[in-house]
Formats: C-alpha cells, sequence, structure tokens
C-alpha cells in the first residue's frame, strides 16, 4: 500500500476537498435573465480566473501562475460563485431539474479555474508564502461552502426536485445526479434549524484552518529534517542512490556531503540497503516522528481538536459517531463492516509477521549480527531474506525498471486494455508548473478522436508533498458540449543526478501503474454531467489498483522491463524470482497498512472527549498486538489521509475493500482465454468499471462486469494467507 491520494474530478458546487487539486470546469449555461445579466457584469481581469485559451480546448496557463494572483482570484471565483447560486435560490419559477440542478451543475467556472492553479501551489510547488495565503483562504473557503449548503431557499428547490423525481423517475443520468446532490446537502445538515445551521458553519471553518495546519507542519518535517552522510557512511547503498543523495544535499548547499531526504522514497531505500544501523534508526526516527516532535509543528493538538469538532459536528445530524456518518454512503455502508472485513485479514497479517520476523532474526544471528530485530531493522533483513529465500536482489531488479520505459509500459497497456495512444506534445506549445512537467496528448488509436492531456511531474523536490497522486484539471462531460480531459500524475522519484537514468524500485513501479490507473479512469470517463465524475471512496481505489497488475505481465515485461545500460530484456530466471517473491513480506506491508486503517477507524468510533492521540494510537496498537517490530504506515501526527482534510478519514479501510475487488476481478483475467488481455473482459472492464464513473451505483456495477459480489478469497490467496472459505472445507 502506498501513500496515495486521489482528486475525484467532481466539480460540485457544494464542497471543496481543498487537499487535492482537482476540479472540473465546464461552460456556464445562462438559463434565466438574471445570469446573463450577471455573465455580462463580471469583470474577469486577473489571469487566474480567465477562461483557458490555447490549444486541445483550452489549457491551464500555468505559464501565468503569478502568487500575488491567487488570493484575489479565490476570492473573485468564490464571489461570482455565489452570486451564481443565489440566482438558481432566488428563481421565481416552481424548481425543476432544468431549472435548479442544470445551472448548479454549471455553476462555479471561475472559481474551479483557481482552484486548479490553488491546487498546484498546494501540492507541487508550495512555498512559506503560499502556505501564509492558505492559512487565510481556508476558513474563508469554508464559510463560502457553508453559504451554500446551508442556502436555505436552494436545498427547498433540490429537495423538491428530488421528492418529485421518486414520484417520476427522471432519465437514469439525472436521477443518480439528483439522488447525489440531495445527499450531499442532507450530509452537510441543509435539514438543520437555524442555530444548528450556524454552529455547523463555526465548525467547518475551525476544522478548515485546522487541516490547513496539519498539512503544512507535514510539510514543515519533511524539509526541515534532513540527514547528512558523509563518504564513509555509504556502505551498502547503491551507486544509484549515493548519487542522488548528493545532488540532493549539494542542492541544499551541503557540497560533498549526502543527503537522505525525509521523504517516504528516500527513507525506504536507505532503510533497505545501509549497513549503518545507528544511521538507520536516525533516518527511521526522522521520518516516523514528522509531525511528534514537541515542536511548533507539532500536531497532536491538532489532532485532538479535529476529532472534538467532527465528533461534535455529526452529533449535530443525530449520528453517534464520525464513522457512522462517513460510511452511509460508501460501499461498506457502516463502520461495523469496514471492522469486519479488517479483522478478517488481521490475524493472518500477524502471524506471518511473526514467521518474517523469524526468518530474519536467523539471517541475523548467522552473521553474526548480534541484535534483536527492530522496526529500523525489518527492511534491511527483510531483503537479505528475500536475496536467501528466492536469490532476489531488488537492486538488480532496479537496473531493469526505468522511468523512461515504464512511462511507455503504461502507453502500451493504455492501448491495450482502452485502445489510447499517447504522443508527446511539443515543448513550449503547452504551459507546465515547473520544468520537470511532460505533457502528452491522448487520442482514439482508431479514430484519432482528442480524448485529452496527459501530464506528469515525477520527481521529488523541496515544497512538494510526499507520496504519489493522481488529478484532473478538467474532466470529462457532454453537459454543455464535449469537454476533454486533463489529467496529471504526480510522483516522488528521486532525481538523478545529470546524465543518469531514473531506476526505480519494483514497488515504485507498481505504485506507477496505480496512480495510472487513476488517470485512466479520468480519460474513459463517459459521462454527461459533472457530478458524475465524483467517487465513492472504498470503490476509487479498485481501478486503480486493478492496473497494477499489467507490470507483472508478459507483454509488458519482455517489451519494457529492458537494462538500462544494455538494453537486454530482464532474463525470464530474474522474472520468476519476482512473481515467486510475490507474496514475500505480504505481513509487514499488510500490517503496517491495516494497523493505520484501524486506528483510523477506531479515532472515529469512540468519544473523543479529553483524548491524547500519542497515548490513543499506543494503546490501540497494544490492544491489537501490533508487532513492536513493525509502525503503522502513517503515524497519527503525519496521517494526511485522515486529518489534513475529509477524504479518507474513517475511509483508510477503503484501499483493503477495493483490493478485494481488485483481487477477484484479476481473476476475471487469469479465467478468460486471452488472460489479462482478453479482448471480452477488456472491453466489460471499460465499460462497466471505467466510463460509468459514478452515474451507476458500484455494486451494481461490479456485479455487471463478474457476474457476482466480489468474495475475499482471491484476495488471501493474492498475499499467501489462508483462504476462509478453503479452510472451513477442511
Amino acid at each position: 500500500m502506498t501513500n496515495k491520494f486521489l482528486a475525484t474530478g467532481r466539480k460540485s458546487s457544494l464542497f471543496f476537498f481543498l487537499a487535492l487539486a482537482g476540479c472540473t470546469s465546464t461552460q456556464t449555461q445562462q438559463n434565466t435573465q438574471t445570469q446573463t445579466t450577471m455573465e455580462q457584469e463580471k469583470d474577469i481581469t486577473n489571469p487566474l480566473l480567465a477562461e483557458w485559451t490555447g490549444p486541445y480546448g483550452g489549457v491551464p496557463a500555468f505559464d501565468k501562475m503569478n502568487l500575488a494572483d491567487l488570493q484575489p482570484a479565490i476570492e473573485k471565483g468564490m464571489e461570482l460563485h455565489l452570486a451564481e447560486i443565489e440566482a438558481i435560490a432566488n428563481n421565481p419559477e416552481p424548481a425543476t431539474f432544468e431549472n435548479t440542478i442544470v445551472p448548479m451543475e454549471a455553476a462555479g467556472d471561475e472559481l474551479n479555474r483557481a482552484l486548479t492553479y490553488y491546487g498546484i501551489w498546494s501540492s507541487n510547488v508550495s512555498s512559506p508564502e503560499f502556505r501564509a495565503i492558505q492559512a487565510d483562504l481556508a476558513p474563508k473557503l469554508s464559510e463560502f461552502s457553508s453559504k451554500i449548503s446551508q442556502n436555505e431557499q436552494l436545498f427547498q428547490r433540490v429537495k423538491t426536485v428530488y421528492e418529485q423525481s421518486l414520484k417520476n423517475p427522471l432519465p437514469a443520468d439525472q436521477q443518480r445526479v439528483v439522488e447525489l446532490v440531495y445527499e450531499d446537502f442532507a450530509m452537510q445538515g441543509a435539514d438543520l434549524d437555524a442555530a444548528a445551521k450556524e454552529r455547523y458553519a463555526v465548525i467547518n471553518k475551525e476544522l478548515s484552518s485546522l487541516y490547513t495546519a496539519f498539512s503544512n507542519n507535514v510539510l514543515a518535517d519533511e524539509e526541515n529534517y534532513v540527514v547528512y552522510l558523509t563518504k564513509d557512511q555509504l556502505s551498502g547503498l547503491p551507486e544509484s542512490f549515493v548519487s542522488a543523495a548528493a545532488k540532493a544535499a549539494a542542492d541544499r548547499g551541503q557540497e560533498g556531503k549526502y543527503a537522505v531526504t525525509n521523504t517516504r522514497s528516500s527513507m525506504d531505500q536507505f532503510l533497505t540497503y545501509s549497513d549503518e544501523r545507528e544511521l538507520r534508526e536516525k533516518v527511521w526516527r526522522t521520518y516516523y516522528s514528522r509531525g511528534d516532535n514537541g515542536d511548533e509543528y507539532d500536531n497532536n493538538e491538532n489532532i485532538a481538536k479535529i476529532l472534538k469538532l467532527r465528533d461534535e459536528r455529526v452529533a449535530l445530524l443525530g449520528y453517534d459517531n464520525y464513522a457512522q456518518w462517513r460510511l452511509q454512503n460508501r460501499m461498506a455502508k457502516t463502520p461495523e463492516r469496514a471492522m469486519e472485513l479488517m479483522n478478517a485479514v488481521w490475524p493472518a497479517a500477524l502471524a506471518r509477521v511473526e514467521e518474517e520476523v523469524a526468518d530474519m532474526q536467523a539471517v541475523a544471528d548467522a552473521s553474526g549480527d548480534k541484535i534483536t530485530i527492530a522496526p529500523w531493522d525489518y527492511r534491511y533483513y527483510a531483503e537479505k531474506v528475500r536475496q536467501q529465500k528466492y536469490d532476489l536482489d531488488s537492486n538488480e531488479v532496479k537496473q531493469y525498471l526505468q522511468l523512461d520505459n515504464l512511462t511507455q509500459a503504461l502507453f502500451f497497456t493504455a492501448g491495450e486494455l482502452f485502445n489510447f495512444a499517447f504522443t508527446p506534445v511539443p515543448e513550449g506549445s503547452v504551459p507546465v508548473f515547473h520544468e520537470d512537467v511532460k505533457v502528452w496528448e491522448v487520442t482514439d488509436k482508431t479514430t484519432g478522436e482528442h480524448i485529452g492531456l496527459w501530464y506528469l511531474d515525477p520527481f521529488a523536490r523541496q515544497g512538494k508533498r510526499s507520496g504519489a497522486w493522481a488529478t484532473t484539471y478538467r474532466s470529462h462531460t457532454t453537459f454543455d458540449g464535449k469537454e476533454t480531459v486533463l489529467a496529471s500524475n504526480n510522483s516522488n522519484f528521486v532525481k538523478p543526478a545529470p546524465g543518469e537514468p531514473t531506476l526505480v524500485s519494483w514497488d515504485d513501479a507498481t505504485t506507477f501503474f496505480h496512480e495510472f490507473g487513476h488517470a485512466l479512469h479520468f480519460f474513459a470517463s463517459n459521462v454527461k454531467y459533472p457530478t458524475l465524475n465524483s467517487g465513492v471512496r472504498d470503490y476509487t481505489e479498485f481501478q486503480s489498483q486493478l492496473l497494477e497488475r499489467w507490470l507483472s505481465t508478459d507483454k509488458v515485461i519482455n517489451q519494457f522491463l529492458k537494462h538500462h545500460e544494455t538494453g537486454e530484456v530482464i532474463p525470464a530466471s530474474l522474472v520468476e524470482k519476482i512473481k515467486k517473491a510475490a507474496t514475500f513480506n505480504q505481513g509487514f506491508e499488510t500490517t503496517e497498512y491495516l494497523a493505520s486503517a484501524l486506528v483510523d477507524m477506531k479515532y472515529h468510533t469512540v468519544d473523543p472527549e479529553g483524548i491524547d492521540p500519542d497515548k490513543f494510537e499506543r494503546e490501540t496498537l497494544e490492544a491489537l498486538n501490533m508487532p513492536e517490530e513493525i509502525v503503522m504506515r502513517h503515524r497519527s501526527p503525519h496521517f494526511g489521509h485522515v486529518f489534513s482534510g475529509e477524504g479518507y478519514a474513517t475511509g483508510y479501510y477503503g484501499y483493503l475493500w477495493a483490493d478485494v475487488l481488485t483481487s477477484d476481478a484479476a481473476e476475471a483475467f487469469e479465467e478468460a482465454p486471452g488472460g489479462f488481455y482478453d479482448k471480452e473482459v477488456a472491453a466489460r472492464l471499460v465499460k462497466y468499471l471505467f466510463a460509468p464513473r459514478n452515474s451507476m451505483d458500484p455494486a451494481e456495477a461490479y456485479r455487471l462486469f463478474r457476474g457476482r459480489d466480489a468474495k475475499i478469497d482471491a484476495l488471501m490467496r493474492d498475499r499467501g494467507f489462508p483462504v476462509p472459505s478453503e479452510q472451513s472445507k477442511k
């Protein structure tokens, strides 16, 4: 499991998940004379609000990004959007889909464009100056959102359309839009009395500031805490890492030293290969103490405040806890069902960890290392066990995983499954926000029809948040003329020294395929209304997790996994070792992930009054019998999925839920005559699992693809764990 963030691509008139950059833009329809007049009165001189021009249906003016324009653009965008909302709410005509939902779908173009740039500054090119603006804007954006979600006249119009649709159903896509919009209002307290609404809005405003503070504290620790090495401290480290570390140090004014940056990609490699145990411990502690250093960037107090405010807010709506409120429109529906899945896997994961630790301790003992395996030893000795059990050297595998070739492998896979072609756009023809960003045009292989643009921002740098994620700048709709897709993938690969190739680990290559799966979900969209580009959190990871499977297919291996120096295809013997080792270290991988997911759920199902996050985390893990050799993947003080916004709050379990679907769907391909490139199964994949986005219920969509509901059995087989149904037969 990797640190994955996803922007759904939904353009909602209601709410913005501001930790993410993806916003959709559509052309505004003018349904009333009031709106027409309002359009004429718009005075848009700010370049961040301006309609996108240029090729490919218009593209963001990333070359005109000036931080001085950002706050005025956001504030003006909010003003314009609220004026559109007021026009809809005050329409004297009886509420209908056409005069209420349609203009709501169309509203907010200018603000959405400004938020696209806001997202870039927040995620890709942050700075202290931006963070000051972000802190000021966060409560204002929250107030803006509340003015829409608590607009009584607007809600009554939406409610009228919704109730009419229950009596006289609309066409399927319109019915789905109405249900989703109404659900959003209801979940955000639109039916509360005036006093409760006021308190609800105040809570949202306070939370928005806390989310911004949490996120910026983590970023500050990632930037401020760097471990510098000298030449005599490089034992065991691959040359590619050493070169990149030298460049990272030089970039920070430490010429002649080697920097282990406080990001997962850097930490993970160092802990895997460094022979220096004391340094491994130092790097480990530096990384896992982000947001937990007792200084001005400590996040424990922020967590306690967030949990208390979330609990108070859902209590206003009549819910017992935050998890109960949040999961009602997810596939799991209830926290109990989510916990049931996690608890079904947890014991098998713990049992596997015990086996893994015993194997590692044996290697350490045989080597004469007088140690007891500690968390900073796990990756190091796991790598030695991997080499011993499977004769598999991760650094050897990296020599065949060159970023440029992997990118071509993505394109090949997209061509085979989706009939997409990717062509580099001429350099300079499309503005980018950083010199590292490259852009490709996406077209239909058969017809040549333009589908969109794909932006890739691959490398780690100061000011860029850690992890890997996908987002959209514009989503597909046919709402008011066809809108083509502008999608991006963002990674944090360690940038190599000039002239050297970018070599990545098998895990990082898997993540690269995963995030591209999100992009393909955007490009494959076939919906009319912007709201239908939204996602169900414990389902949206499924499509991207499924795409990971194509990395290890023969067609990808034989064409794209080539040695960066010799050009030779990765040997079949090495591929066989990789496949045999596929379930290796699953105890570690599953346990560190599930620990985070379980703690997330437990945080949101208890009374948060007086909660001490550090104590709660420690005691919860003890109760779960968490192995002392492993730490949860995202410790609470830097658990951005959960505390820098609400997208994954009580939703981190969703990766496992999606993985059940993934494993089950992968077996559909394995069972097909054409395997992972079977045309019939691929056609069903696109038709039912990618193109509909949120235009149909995810459970029904999966049944249409598979012919039945997913079963947990395939997941357990994939991880090498005992299969419950098979165990019960013995």
